[in-house]
C-alpha cells in the first residue's frame, strides 16, 4: 500500500515540549522509572491546585454547561474579561472584541488562521513558545525570528527585528511576561515595538498569559494600553494566573485601531463560528477567577512557594560550573546558558536523550524554542523544594561526568 504522509505543512513545525524527548520519559515511566518533569508548566500536577471558589462555580454550574454558547463565549465571563482589560488601561474595549477559546492556544492559532496568505511574514522571539511559529508556519505563513538578548535581559534586539522587516511583514509576535526566558519587558522597549508597528503598519499579537506571575515586585504593563492607532491582539488565560491549565479557558481582545481591520474581524469571527463554542464550562470559571481573591499573589510575593522555589533553582543551577542564567522577574522557567567552551553540544536534543537516560530528569532543548545554537536548555522550578534539590544535584552529576568524557576543563 501507498505510505500516508503527513501534510507537508508540519514540515517546519515543532513542539518540543511534548516531542521525541518527554516520548522516551513516557516509555521510561512505563518501565517503572520514576522520571522528574522539569519539561512543562502543568501546574497541577505539583500541588498547585486552582483556587476553591473557582471549582465549587463550575460544579456549581455544570448543569448548565451541556448546550452551545455563543461563538464568542457567554456575555457574563466576556464581560469581566473587558472590565480586566480596563484595569490593564487597554482603551477602547468592547464585548464585541473578546473572544473565549479552549486555552490562548486555540485562539493564537485562530488569529493567524485569519491573518495570513501564503508568503506572509511574522516576526517571532527567539526564543519562542514554539506554538506560535507552528501557528504561522501551519497557516501558510512564514516565522521570521527576531533576537532576545540574554546580555540585556533578554530584551528583544529592536535593531534586529528593525532589519527583519519585509515588504511581506504583517505582524509582531511578543511575548510578554515570556516564556521561556522569564523577562519582563519595560515600557521603554515596548514603545520602541509599537513604533516599529506604525512605521510599517503592522499588527502586534501580544501573548501575556503570564501577566500576574510576577516576581520582586515587578508589574506588568499591558503593550495594547499604550497606544490606540495600530491593532492589537492580546492572549490571556486561567491556565497560568489561576493554575487551571486543564480547563482551557482563555482569551483573545482585539483593541486599538480596528476601523481598517474590518475585514480580518471578519475572518476571526467566521473561525470563531466554524469551531461552534470554546468549552462551556472552563467559561463558566472566568468571572468568578477575574473578580475573586488573587491568590497567585500569595504564591509570588514574599514567603511564596513560587518565589522560593524560583530562587533555589537559580542557586542550584548557577552553581553548577560552566552554566549562567539570568534570574527570571516574571513566569514559570529558566533558560540557562552552557558555556560551549566546557559543554561541546553539538545536538542539543541528544544532549536532553542523555541528560534523560542518566538522571532521569527531563527536560527541554534549546532548539525546541528555536534558539539559535545548541547551548540552552528550559526547566520549569515547580517541584517541590526537595525534589529540586534531588533532581538538580542529578544534573549536576551528569554535568561533571560530561564534562570529563569530553575533555572539557573548568
Amino acid at each position: 500500500m501507498r505510505p500516508i504522509q503527513k501534510s507537508n505543512k508540519l514540515a517546519e513545525v515543532c513542539y518540543e515540549i511534548r516531542g521525541p524527548v518527554p516520548e522516551k520519559a513516557r516509555q521510561m515511566e512505563e518501565e517503572g522509572h520514576k522520571i522528574t518533569k522539569l519539561n512543562i508548566g502543568n501546574l497541577a500536577v505539583f500541588g498547585f491546585d486552582p483556587p476553591d471558589e473557582i471549582v465549587q462555580d463550575m460544579k456549581i454550574n455544570l448543569s448548565n454547561a451541556a448546550g452551545y454558547t455563543d461563538s464568542k463565549g457567554m456575555f457574563a465571563p466576556r464581560k469581566a474579561v473587558m472590565h480586566y482589560t480596563q484595569g490593564k488601561n487597554i482603551a477602547g474595549v468592547t464585548i464585541d472584541d473578546i473572544y473565549l477559546g479552549n486555552g490562548a492556544s486555540e485562539l493564537i492559532v485562530m488569529s493567524m488562521n485569519a491573518l495570513l496568505n501564503n508568503g506572509d511574514e511574522v516576526l517571532v522571539p527567539a526564543p519562542d513558545y514554539p506554538l506560535w511559529t507552528a501557528a504561522v508556519s501551519l497557516s501558510g505563513g512564514t516565522p521570521v525570528h527576531y533576537v532576545c538578548d540574554e546580555q540585556q535581559e533578554w530584551y528583544p534586539d529592536i535593531e534586529d527585528m528593525r532589519r527583519k522587516i519585509t515588504a511581506n511583514t504583517r505582524a509582531i509576535v511578543v511575548i510578554n511576561p515570556n516564556n521561556p526566558t522569564g523577562a519582563l519587558y519595560p515600557v521603554e522597549l515596548l514603545l520602541q515595538i509599537i513604533e516599529l508597528a506604525r512605521q510599517h503598519d503592522l499588527i502586534i499579537y501580544a501573548d501575556e498569559i503570564y501577566d500576574k506571575v510576577l516576581y520582586d515586585g515587578a508589574e506588568h504593563v499591558s503593550i495594547a494600553s499604550l497606544a490606540d492607532d495600530i491593532l492589537f491582539v492580546t492572549f490571556n488565560g486561567l491556565s497560568k494566573n489561576y493554575r487551571a491549565c486543564g480547563y482551557r479557558s482563555g482569551w483573545m481582545v482585539v483593541s486599538g485601531e480596528k476601523s481598517h481591520a474590518k475585514d480580518y474581524i471578519e475572518g476571526l469571527n467566521m473561525l470563531a463560528s466554524m469551531r461552534l463554542c470554546a468549552n462551556a464550562p472552563g467559561q463558566f470559571a472566568i468571572q468568578t477567577a477575574l473578580g475573586g481573591y488573587q491568590s497567585i499573589h500569595d504564591l509570588v510575593g514574599p514567603g511564596g512557594r513560587l518565589l522560593k522555589q524560583r530562587d533555589l533553582a537559580y542557586k542550584l543551577l548557577t552553581e553548577i560550573p560552566g552554566v549562567t542564567c539570568v534570574k527570571p522577574k516574571a513566569a514559570l522557567y529558566m533558560f540557562p546558558r552552557l558555556d560551549p567552551k566546557i559543554y561541546p553540544i553539538a545536538d542539543d536534543q541528544q544532549f536532553a536523550y542523555e541528560l534523560l537516560a542518566e538522571t532521569k530528569v527531563l527536560i527541554v532543548q534549546g532548539s525546541g524554542f528555536n534558539w539559535i545554537a545548541p547551548d540552552h536548555f528550559r526547566v520549569v522550578f515547580l517541584p517541590n523544594s526537595d525534589d529540586m534539590v534531588e533532581a538538580f544535584g542529578r544534573m549536576a552529576k551528569f554535568m561533571e561526568s560530561y564534562r570529563k568524557r569530553h575533555g572539557a576543563s573548568f
